[in-house]
């Protein structure tokens, strides 16, 4: 499936059981052939703040939690609608 990744940026991402988990924050991507692949997308704040220099973290003091979702750990439905394809427990924490 082809996205624009524009489309999707600060999203909202619902659990199996409808609860919101986060908003796309961040996308992990890695080149193949002449295009790119998303390979995992990062959710909640943690993904805001990577965006953010060390520098700028330290000095502020700021932390915050969030998740990785693998490409496959995602649905992207047409409407645009986000719902995770597991668990929150299987999510990378970030």
């Amino acid at each position: 499936m082809e996205v624009t990744l524009d489309r999707l940026l600060g999203r909202p991402v619902l659990a199996r059981n409808g609860r919101r988990v986060g908003r796309v924050e961040e996308f992990r991507v890695r080149r193949e052939g002449g295009g790119w692949i998303v390979d995992g997308y990062v959710l909640g704040g943690a993904g805001l703040l990577t965006r953010l220099n060390m520098g700028a973290r330290l000095i502020l003091g700021l932390r915050a939690r969030g998740y990785v979702a693998r490409w496959d750990q995602l649905q992207i439905d047409p409407d645009g609608k986000l719902q995770l394809t597991c668990v929150v427990g299987d999510l990378e924490r970030v």
